[in-house]
């Protein structure tokens, strides 16, 4: 018997295998009960152990470039994206296909116990093919964490530069950490949306959380309030602190177009004036304008 027939003949016995495997997953240390459940382990170890043993019979048997293995991995890609979204690490991803080695040793033992050369091309084939689909698997665990990410770091930009309507014709954006090129481009378009969405004609860009500003900052909040002005809204900056008010001085930075405050306070009572609005204290009947 050759090596390739032995294996087939192996994979033919599927229920036996999988039993097998099943339960060496279920004992090994990678295994993440607190992620999933055992019913799912055994269906997706069913569904690629079937995968598997088709693509071997009909394909390319040692190749999984071919078409007959496009199913495999597939499979293989959904499992990785899902695994990832779970919390399963690169390594527990791939020890799912990896794991397989152990389970076909010994029914491969058996087959070829009398033709040791035919046993060792085996366990090399065998070793070769699932190897190649570890690798595939950890390449798209890779690029679907690194898609992961990225999102959420979207998300987390857009979630750090809220908009927010203070008064009839006035936004607030409150900005809080460092302000660099990506975070710049949400923040001018969650302005300008901001600035369609509500017709104001005035916004005050709050500093006051950002940490440090040079330079690269500043041309930043220049370019936004370009923006605004363009989309017919004025902009004030607030936050301008002592020693924020030091570093852009001798930086060299030309503010002298933009309006600046100290606080979002003395920003908001300006804003006020310029839309001929006023406050009202309780119990006040004809409270001056600002």
């Amino acid at each position: 018997m050759t090596a390739t027939n032995a294996l087939e003949k192996v994979l033919t016995q599927e229920q036996e295998v999988l039993a097998e495997w099943v339960q060496q997953q279920l004992a090994a240390n990678t295994l993440r009960s607190d992620l999933m459940k055992e019913s799912e382990l055994r269906a997706q170890s069913r569904e690629f152990l079937s995968l598997f043993r088709t693509a071997f019979a009909t394909g390319s048997a040692f190749s999984i470039n071919s078409s007959d293995w496009a199913p495999v991995c597939e499979f293989l890609s959904s499992v990785s994206r899902s695994r990832v979204l779970q919390g399963f690490t690169s390594s527990e991803t791939a020890t799912f296909v990896l794991s397989l080695k152990r389970t076909l040793f010994e029914p491969l033992r058996r087959e070829l116990e009398h033709d040791p050369a035919a046993f060792a091309q085996a366990l090399w084939n065998l070793t070769t093919l699932l190897d190649q689909l570890g690798l595939y698997t950890t390449e798209v665990y890779q690029k679907s964490r690194e898609a992961v990410i990225s999102r959420q770091q979207q998300e987390l930009m857009e979630l750090s530069t809220p908009v927010v309507q203070l008064w009839e014709g006035i936004l607030a954006l409150p900005l809080i950490g460092t302000l660099d090129s990506a975070r710049t481009q949400v923040v001018m378009e969650s302005l300008l949306q901001a600035i369609v969405r509500t017709g104001a004609g005035l916004a005050i860009i709050d500093i006051t959380g950002v940490p440090t500003v040079d330079t690269l900052v500043a041309q930043h909040l220049l370019k936004t309030v370009a923006a605004a002005r363009l989309m017919g809204a004025d902009c004030i900056i607030s936050g301008i602190r002592p020693q924020i008010a030091q570093t852009i001085v001798h930086l060299g930075v030309d503010l002298s177009a933009v309006v600046t405050k100290a606080t979002l306070a003395d920003a908001f009572i300006l804003a006020l004036r310029r839309t001929n609005s006023s406050l009202v204290a309780p119990g006040t009947t004809n409270a001056p304008k600002g």
